[in-house]
């Protein structure tokens, strides 16, 4: 089979299983607390991830990392996917799944304003521009349908899925400047760290331990699909794929492909503001990219 079409392959199975997280999340909160799922997935994701390393050679490289190469997982892995994690999940827990996941689809625009101070970037007119339209498809998203009089039903839920989109960003950007690790590798130290933060964490919650089998599932399926396999999935599509750029906007088919599983497994209706508000943050994202590239 052709490398062109392999990517394809690899990149529409990370549309799929990127496209399932919202209802994943949204059935697993329902068994569990948002601390215990950050954790358990955390942990699942990072044994998914070192079986990856093993059956692949990749442990070789592993054995040569330094002391020196690890320090930057510590504070990677608690940016991403501890703290990022941490507050997308509580934002879940406040919000329906069908506003928490578009708001924290904005983080390549929260990308181009971290750009600015931290790579030392310029923002143009229309990439400003942009910005403030997508802010207009935030408002629509969080208003859930009553646009006659804009009533945003939690206002702490709304907060943390923007704030996540932040976390996210900074993470590539940082992420950026530590590149010498194998990504696979990497991703792996990412998430170990990640899981001991979190299970710190959970000691200061009463209900940590209080676990249950439908509550494992859940985690099992968001550490392995949400979070660890289909990572090197999307690695891998944009190392085979001719054109990095092109198949990189397949991605902004995630959120549309999420509506349609919120709608049949998690049962929201949805909202036409949300349609509406996406389509707004999506087409303010490619603009604001095909501008920059002239």
């Amino acid at each position: 089979m052709k490398t062109k079409k392999l990517s394809y392959i690899f990149a529409a199975l990370t549309i799929f299983f990127w496209g399932t997280a919202a209802s994943a999340f949204k059935f697993t909160l329902n068994h569990f607390s948002f601390i215990q799922l950050l954790a358990w997935s955390s942990l699942f994701s990072t044994l998914l991830l070192l079986s990856i390393i093993l059956f692949s050679g990749k442990y070789r490289l592993m054995s040569k990392t330094s002391r020196t190469e690890l320090i930057p997982s510590l504070y990677l892995g608690l940016l991403n996917p501890f703290g990022y994690y941490f507050i997308l999940l509580r934002a879940y827990e406040l919000l329906p799944a069908q506003v928490a996941q578009p708001l924290n689809f904005i983080w390549p625009l929260i990308l181009v304003i971290l750009s600015v101070p931290l790579l030392g970037e310029k923002i143009t007119a229309k990439g400003f521009f942009a910005l403030l339209v997508s802010f207009g498809g935030v408002i629509l998203i969080s208003s859930e349908g009553n646009i006659s009089s804009i009533e945003i039903k939690s206002p702490l839920g709304v907060v943390l899925a923007l704030s996540s989109s932040f976390i996210w960003a900074l993470y590539w950007i940082l992420n950026l400047r530590n590149s010498k690790l194998d990504p696979v590798i990497r991703l792996f130290f990412n998430f170990l760290f990640a899981t001991l933060y979190s299970f710190t964490a959970g000691l200061f919650f009463v209900d940590f331990w209080d676990v249950n089998l439908m509550g494992f599932l859940g985690s099992l399926y968001v550490g392995s699909f949400e979070m660890g396999i289909t990572f090197v999935l999307w690695l891998k599509a944009l190392s085979m794929a001719e054109s990095k750029a092109k198949l990189s906007n397949v991605i902004y088919l995630v959120p549309f492909v999420s509506l349609v599983f919120i709608h049949f497994f998690v049962g929201e209706t949805i909202y036409w503001t949300t349609i509406v508000g996406l389509l707004v943050i999506v087409a303010s994202i490619m603009f604001q990219q095909l501008s920059s590239k002239k």
